[in-house]
């Protein structure tokens, strides 16, 4: 969703000079080098690789990753995104355009960061390079064979590895696993083949209507502009604890699954 809508924004920009405000939102090189290094570069293309953001600049590349409560907000020129949503003490980097607006990356938990690439194989963070394939191109039938590899494996704690599938997040994996009535802890090799194909075909629903809907807004998210999302209107389990199943009725339970807060019906995803 930010890449959609940084793309137009941003794509043909020259980079000015950066101002670092917390010296950790680079992740490399080390701080004074990233500074030397990128002004003067421009961004020929926006791109997303699971939850990474890749500006293709004329001369390498520029990596990032938002983490948990990181925002990567556009200021037009002499405009302020201090807000409720993006307070200035949040502010842990600016990154300038030549022509006076900026991309400003706000990260409250200071857990995302920046690389920037000669070229990918440099200095690439190893989750970058061990990511699976992007669930913007992944086929159904990539899909049931990745799973075939993994019986073993629960299900949602599978999905959520970005090393099988790249871009799946919590609230979307709650949500698919409800729709297709799959219980979270289920082993692979327990679902038969129409699960499977139920399962992917779900997911990419979940996230087509997650795009269109601007994303999900519960506490941080933001786009490129600052504005809320409004797929949590639309939630069925996530964050419904004690809510009436949409279903059946029954409870919406929460549990703790590979250490995330999971959401479900147990009566509908037995």
């Amino acid at each position: 969703m930010i890449r959609r809508e940084l793309a137009p924004l941003i794509c043909g920009k020259r980079f000015a000079e950066p101002v670092l405000l917390y010296e950790r939102a680079v992740r490399y090189p080390e701080a004074a080098v990233f500074s030397r290094r990128l002004p003067g570069r421009s961004i020929s293309g926006v791109e997303r690789q699971g939850k990474y953001l890749l500006f293709r600049l004329d001369r390498g590349l520029l990596l990032g990753h938002l983490r948990m409560t990181g925002k990567l907000l556009y200021c037009p020129p002499g405009a302020s995104l201090d807000n409720p949503t993006a307070p200035q003490r949040d502010l842990r980097l600016k990154l300038p355009f030549a022509g006076g607006d900026a991309l400003h990356f706000y990260d409250m938990r200071k857990f995302g960061g920046f690389w920037l690439l000669e070229n990918p194989e440099e200095h690439c963070p190893a989750g970058f390079s061990l990511l699976g394939p992007d669930w913007e191109e992944l086929d159904e039938s990539t899909f049931l064979t990745l799973l075939r590899e993994r019986p073993r494996a629960r299900i949602k704690p599978l999905l959520l590895d970005q090393r099988f599938t790249a871009g799946l997040g919590n609230i979307y994996t709650d949500e698919s696993l409800f729709r297709s009535g799959i219980h979270p802890c289920r082993r692979v090799s327990t679902l038969d083949r129409a699960e499977s194909a139920r399962l992917y075909r779900t997911i990419r629903e979940v996230l087509a209507r997650g795009i269109a809907c601007g994303g999900t807004t519960t506490r941080d998210y933001r786009d490129a502009r600052g504005a809320a999302g409004s797929f949590q209107n639309f939630l069925t389990v996530y964050g419904r604890k004690g809510a009436p199943c949409p279903r059946c009725g029954r409870p919406i339970e929460r549990t703790v699954v590979a250490g995330r807060g999971t959401h479900l019906c147990p009566h509908c995803q037995r």
